[in-house]
């Protein structure tokens, strides 16, 4: 047998090489067998936390991390792109070139950790390697190490693309405490997403994760301003940046406190999380600034309220029934005002909100016109007895009026005639069942407030007058699959649209801005809970201020503590008023003096009505009495507090004439608010529609207490 070393030298090299081909071979087998039986753990490393958006994307809330991180997912293109390019140009200019190792790095650190005896002076990491230690984290620098680190990268960047790598990076890299990825950090250190960062900014970024909780603003934030500096420098260096803006960069002060995550819709952040868990990206239907807005002014109004009270609010778009903004309290974690309860779920009474449907049905069965008169005087319903809310009665008025000023005889009058069990049918129509005493058949209590309803729901009634009658479904993307279209109608589009005509010209309460909604208020029985619902062509906004136990809150009500809230809440949120819907064709609207004889006037079940006697009568002021001296607070915003001016007799309209000068607009009610100039002696008029007049002179004092 001939031996290789008598082979040609020819024959010799072909089988060395064969041989150094085959070795080479077997060698990327078992690398590769190695790389697939030890795959770097990156699944592991997607943990994110949960974030709830709104329809557009943006942010609402988020939840940590099982470990407690904030990890937020990111995408390259919602990153300002001045900062990666900064970042890279710092960290690893040679990112988009290399195989996860950088040579010239590695060569350069190791020539500068001999020539400065030992010390480490720069690193030789890529970020691709930074991101295997992310992954993968280990205690100490070794040598061992950080040869794992090279190897990991390599399996990294088989697997994965440049932009997914530095995507990685962007989401696991720690910026202090338990902040982690580049969004996180934005948030918490800035208060916005880093879509577009200040030169300083991207800076602070770019240094923090090489040692994070040494350079925590909130703790060292001259450390974190020095690191800062450092890496301004070097881009000043690279001759990436001017060095005018770098030296107005640099001057920059450090934000040394943290700032909370965003937490809007939270009851409903909640709600989504818990009833779809393993979902990471929760979308709901709220549009982000306007939640914002009117969480602002439930916590604004909060400071107005007295302790315990909360409130709720839920704006809708009557088209859809899509929830614009939920607001479940005065805050979430308002322990005093148990702000974790989403009163916009519970189930309370709805005082006179319900009103608008029984008039609605009035008008459908063509039993009364807005300009049919009815009865507003004591009345005994087979031993119930309703009253108005301030006790008093107007006598005969129309039911246009009636309704406006919320009477509660002409309510339980019409309701009589339409049926309790007829109302409660609608009201299904609309999604909605109400909540009735157990064991009882509906009763005309329930036009008043005797049954139990949430305040969602009543927002779905009332997107009805949007819908020419017909009521949508809410839905806030907490059930992403939920129903939005309802097929029957609570009220025939003439109907509907009778009632939004009456509600659009109640006056606004006092002080608040004039914008062009309709809306009913209500008062539940002993002052648990004050309601304003409000709507235009196509948003509908519901109000509810009260204490979460239902205990009784004396002086509130739904035209003084809700009313303003919901003016408030309309213009606050900022959508564009949508106009009403025009008069369905064939509807006739009619005088008084132009209806049938038969709806002239409403009588019981639809018969003739009675006049009240109370009309025949001259009007007189019962309080304050002649001669009084009546003490008012004065108000911190300046000014005294209104004196209320309680009448009986007559024939409504009144009007108020104080020292000469007729003050506000006539009214039906037969109480009037009166706001003096000052201190001093008055002489206060009223007159009836019939010209009678009646006078009495006080002494008003003011108590600055």
């Amino acid at each position: 047998m001939t031996s290789l070393s008598r082979l040609r030298p020819g024959r010799r090299f072909c089988l060395a090489g064969l041989a150094g081909f085959a070795i080479a071979a077997v060698a990327l087998i078992a690398i590769d067998r190695a790389d697939r039986a030890y795959p770097p753990p990156l699944d592991a490393a997607r943990e994110l936390s949960t974030e709830v958006v709104d329809r557009d994307g943006l942010l609402l809330r988020a939840f940590t991390t099982a470990e407690g991180f904030w990890r937020l997912p990111v995408r390259l293109e919602d990153v300002d792109p001045d900062y990666i390019n900064m970042l890279i140009a710092y960290e690893d200019r040679r990112f988009r070139s290399h195989f996860g190792i950088d040579p010239v790095a590695i060569a350069r650190a190791f020539m500068q950790l001999v020539a400065n005896g030992g010390r480490v002076v720069s690193g030789g990491s890529t970020i691709t390697m930074q991101l295997a230690r992310l992954i993968e984290p280990r205690a100490g620098r070794t040598v061992l190490a950080k040869l794992r680190q090279m190897a990991r990268a390599l399996q990294i960047e088989r697997r994965l693309s440049k932009d997914e790598i530095l995507t990685l990076y962007l989401t696991l890299a720690p910026y202090g405490g338990n902040l982690e990825g580049v969004r996180a950090a934005s948030l918490a250190w800035f208060g916005r997403e880093p879509a577009k960062l200040a030169l300083a900014e991207a800076a602070l970024l770019v240094a923090l994760p090489q040692s994070p909780e040494a350079r925590r603003p909130d703790r060292n934030p001259a450390e974190a301003e020095t690191a800062r500096n450092r890496v301004l420098e070097r881009m000043q260096r690279a001759g990436l940046i001017p060095e005018s803006e770098i030296a107005r960069a640099s001057r920059s002060a450090v934000n040394s406190g943290r700032l909370p995550m965003p937490d809007l819709a939270a009851h409903t952040a909640e709600q989504a999380q818990a009833l779809r868990p393993q979902e990471q990206r929760l979308s709901l239907t709220l549009m982000h600034g306007v939640q914002s807005r009117l969480e602002e002014l439930a916590l604004e109004t909060a400071s107005r309220l007295p302790p315990k009270l909360s409130l709720a609010m839920v704006l809708a778009d009557g088209k859809t029934g899509e929830i614009l903004a939920s607001v479940g309290s005065t805050g979430y974690h308002d322990a005093g005002r148990s702000g974790a309860i989403d009163m916009t779920r519970a189930v309370r009474s709805p005082g006179s909100t319900l009103k608008p449907f029984i008039y609605g049905l009035a008008f459908e069965d063509a039993i009364a016109d807005p300009e049919t008169l009815i009865d507003d005087s004591p009345a005994d319903f087979a031993g119930y007895r309703p009253r108005n809310f301030d006790r008093g009665y107007m006598g005969e008025v129309s039911l246009r009026e009636a309704l406006q000023m919320s009477l509660n005889v002409p309510a339980v009058r019409l309701l009589e005639a339409v049926g309790p069990q007829r109302l409660l049918s609608r009201l299904k129509r609309g999604g909605v069942t109400l909540d009735l005493p157990p064991g009882g058949a509906p009763g005309l209590a329930i036009g008043l407030g005797g049954a139990g309803i949430s305040l969602r729901d009543l927002v779905q009634l009332y997107t009805a007058f949007a819908n020419e009658g017909r009521a949508h479904a809410l839905r806030d993307g907490v059930y992403p699959l939920a129903p939005t279209r309802l097929p029957h109608p609570v009220l025939d589009g003439k109907a509907s649209w009778r009632v939004g005509e009456i509600l659009s010209d109640v006056a606004a309460p006092q002080g608040a801005p004039r914008i062009p909604i309709a809306y009913k208020t209500g008062t539940s029985y002993g002052y648990r809970d004050a309601w304003a619902v409000g709507f235009d062509g196509r948003h509908v906004l519901g109000v509810w201020v009260g204490r979460p136990d239902a205990s009784p809150v004396p002086g509130i009500s739904g035209i003084a503590t809700a009313a303003p809230l919901l003016f408030d809440g309309f213009v606050r949120a900022g959508l564009k008023a949508a106009d009403f819907p025009h008069r369905p064709d064939g509807l006739v609207v009619r005088t008084r003096g132009q209806l049938p004889f038969a709806l002239r006037k409403f009588g019981p079940r639809g018969g003739p009505g009675l006049a009240s006697s109370a009309r025949d009568s001259a009007p007189s002021i019962v309080y304050p009495p002649e001669g009084a001296r009546v003490v008012l607070r004065e108000r911190n915003s300046g000014g005294l507090s209104p004196l209320v001016i309680k009448l009986q007799g007559g024939a409504g309209p009144y009007r108020l004439i104080a020292n000469g000068i007729p003050v506000e607009r006539p009214s039906r009610r037969k109480t009037i608010n009166w706001t003096p100039d000052g201190a001093g002696a008055s002489t206060l008029t009223v007159m009836d529609g019939q010209g009678r007049a009646a006078s009495v002179n006080v002494f008003i004092d003011a108590d600055g207490f």
